[in-house]
């Protein structure tokens, strides 16, 4: 009796806690969509309504001129090779300051244990990681004008040091018994470190550098809007000046190059053995098998020839890109800086009331955003997921099934995933002002839409991951497809959704500030306009507001998480 007491305890208190954090969250999405005008005024902009079907009834007929496809795969290769730049330098950074990130490192290597320099590092880490790259790049133009350094940079800083955080969870998470045996075998601290522990992460680190180059060239889009060249400088162009068809055209481009980088991705990951993007371990980044290690470092033709492509890639895309990488040197760049820094300081809290009403708004529009993206996720991860409703799948198993249907669902729910993902957050914020009025609502549905494409993509490999084997005990049991789903599939897979949930809110903070760059409110319009106007100690001063609300939506998002699955 006291075994089954100390079993049900435990349930009630994890029962108690989800429902406590249930309205919690109810609580804050009320809050949000009455800080968004949803339960007073009018939202709609009813004149709007024909843009709209003139952009619809565009896909139909999108440009495909000769001259005009050149321009578009001129920007596409623009945009590939931004992306690729980037992430290489990302990647050194993430590499570097991931070690030095490291509890690893600093208790065995070292042997010092992760005090205040672990803590230095990691805060260092964590500025550039708070301010979105539309920020840098906004900031860089001020230094080196309309040059392509400026998309590289911007995409270098920010996700170096999120590369930097995940790869050193991966070293903290990666199984340390064989470099624990050197040591005790008499082999150096640096040595032991370096082929005890490094080939054990390396498939992880190269899956993860996959899906940050994903997101590069996400990022590369956004920063054309800001006139940093590319797909999405000329996506800016066409709506802007109502060419349709032309979008369009360019739309279906970036879906083309998000999508084939999709594929080569999955692919090598399928390989290597990381079947997922990002592998959230309920809290934690889950390493791959070090059995795999072998197959990456010594002989799998796939890969080796993915890493010859990749090198290719790099040679083309920083040829292509033409960055004068000297200006990072010239007394000049050095003169502009420390005139920038001059002119920051002392910040400008003259405006501190406003900037609290603005970062509710902000808060209030992540919030927003995050919801819709994680229900709809939900939704659709199951549609795509390739082991639910096709022949043989999970769900179909044993029961009369139409192949074709299927096959339909699956493809049509991946593309729309697609579609979501690759289109930038700011193009959706356009689309969604032709009928809403400017504000927070349409710039929470537009980073709602792009986040939904993401979350829904990561969920579903969560569920094409799954163990089958309760789903088939079940179906052998005689359950019926919706008690196999509730009971097999939606427990074992609730805990990872939230906790993508929860990671992507801390990512969404960040992205407020591009869909405030095209009108829909929060701390990203005024800090555009601070920006665009010189106007320094007010930048600094709306940057810092800025940074302790990202910081703070990370600790209340950890603290969820170590409330939900702490045992």
């Amino acid at each position: 009796m006291s075994c089954i007491r100390g079993i049900i305890k435990p349930q009630r208190r994890r029962d108690w806690r989800f429902g406590r954090v249930f309205a919690i969250v109810l609580g804050a999405v009320g809050w949000s969509l009455y800080a968004a005008g949803v339960f007073r005024g009018d939202l709609v902009n009813a004149g709007g309504w024909g843009l709209v079907g003139q952009f619809l009834a565009a896909a139909t007929r999108p440009e495909v001129g000769a001259e005009f496809l050149l321009l578009t795969c001129d920007a596409a290769l623009k945009t590939l090779a931004f992306a690729a730049v980037g992430t290489f330098f990302s990647l050194i950074v993430g590499l570097v300051g991931g070690i030095f990130c490291s509890e690893v490192w600093w208790e065995s290597v070292l042997g010092v244990g992760f005090g205040v320099p672990w803590l230095v590092v990691r805060g260092l880490l964590a500025i550039p990681r708070a301010i979105h790259e539309l920020i840098w790049g906004l900031f860089f133009i001020n230094i080196f004008g309309l040059n392509p350094l400026v998309a590289v940079l911007a995409i270098a800083i920010p996700f170096g040091a999120i590369t930097a955080k995940v790869f050193a969870e991966i070293l903290d998470e990666t199984p340390r018994q064989p470099m624990l045996a050197l040591l005790s075998s008499g082999v150096p601290p640096l040595s032991a470190f370096l082929y005890g522990l490094i080939p054990l992460a390396f498939p992880n680190w190269l899956a993860y550098a996959f899906y940050r180059f994903e997101c590069s060239i996400r990022a590369a889009a956004v920063l054309g809007i800001i006139g940093a060249g590319g797909l999405g400088y000329q996506i800016y162009l066409s709506l802007q000046s109502l060419r349709y068809e032309e979008m369009w055209t360019l739309l279906f481009a970036l879906v083309v190059l998000s999508g084939c980088t999709d594929l080569w991705s999955g692919l090598l990951r399928l390989r290597i053995g990381a079947p997922s993007r990002l592998d959230l371990n309920v809290l934690q980044v889950k390493s791959v098998q070090g059995g795999n290690s072998d197959r990456v470092l010594s002989g799998d033709r796939a890969i080796q020839f993915s890493l010859f492509a990749v090198a290719a890639l790099l040679l083309f895309s920083f040829w292509y890109v033409q960055a004068d990488f000297s200006k990072l040197w010239m007394p000049r760049t050095g003169e502009l800086l420390l005139g920038v820094v001059e002119d920051a300081f002392p910040p400008d809290f003259s405006q501190l009331g406003q900037l609290f009403i603005l970062c509710s708004q902000t808060l209030a529009m992540s919030i927003l955003a995050i919801a819709f993206a994680g229900c709809g996720g939900i939704i659709f991860s199951f549609l795509a997921a390739n082991n639910l409703l096709l022949a043989g799948g999970i769900l179909a198993a044993g029961r009369n099934h139409n192949r074709w249907w299927g096959i339909g669902i699956l493809v049509l729910s991946r593309f729309f995933l697609l579609f979501t993902r690759a289109i930038p957050a700011p193009i959706w914020a356009l689309i969604f002002l032709f009928v809403l009025f400017p504000g927070i609502l349409p710039g929470a549905i537009a980073l709602g839409v792009h986040n939904l494409g993401i979350l829904g993509r990561l969920m579903a490999e969560v569920t094409e991951n799954l163990d089958d084997r309760p789903s088939k005990s079940l179906t052998a049991l005689g359950a019926s497809g919706a008690q196999v789903f509730l009971y097999g599939v939606l427990p074992a897979t609730m805990p990872k959704f939230i906790a993508y949930i929860l990671y992507r809110w801390e990512t969404c903070i960040r992205a407020t500030v591009i869909v405030g760059l095209v009108g829909a409110g929060g701390l990203g319009r005024v800090l555009t306009e601070q920006i665009s106007s010189f106007d320094y100690p007010s930048v600094v001063a709306t940057l810092l507001c800025f940074i302790c609300l990202t910081f703070a939506v990370d600790m209340v998002s950890a603290a969820l998480r170590r409330s939900l699955f702490s045992s």
